[in-house]
């Protein structure tokens, strides 16, 4: 069993941190986060701290190493060539 790692809703997260720990080192991040709930019973002081930390490191690495598997924003999509895109009549053959 294998389990996929989908990016939460932005309204289902505080600042994304435990989201992007949990995608940067390949864990769901529901353990992250059950892990600072029960955290939260002994010191509260503790776990905004290392909140706070984990934040400015998941900030430092976002700013100094960007994810280069995104497409940039501003590529543009080229179209098939002519002999590689699909004609009209394709379909039709393929049926008879």
């Amino acid at each position: 069993m294998t389990d996929t790692i989908t990016p939460p809703a932005p309204r289902d997260n505080l600042f994304g941190v435990c989201a992007a720990v949990g995608a940067d080192l390949g864990f769901n991040p529901l353990w992250l986060r059950a892990a600072f709930a029960g955290a939260l019973l002994f010191s509260l002081e503790a776990v905004l701290a290392t909140y706070a930390a984990l934040g400015v490191i998941v900030l430092a690495s976002r700013l100094l190493f960007p994810d280069r598997r995104r497409a940039p924003a501003t590529a543009e999509i080229t179209p098939l060539p002519a002999a590689l895109a699909p004609s009209e009549e394709e379909p039709l053959r393929r049926a008879a």
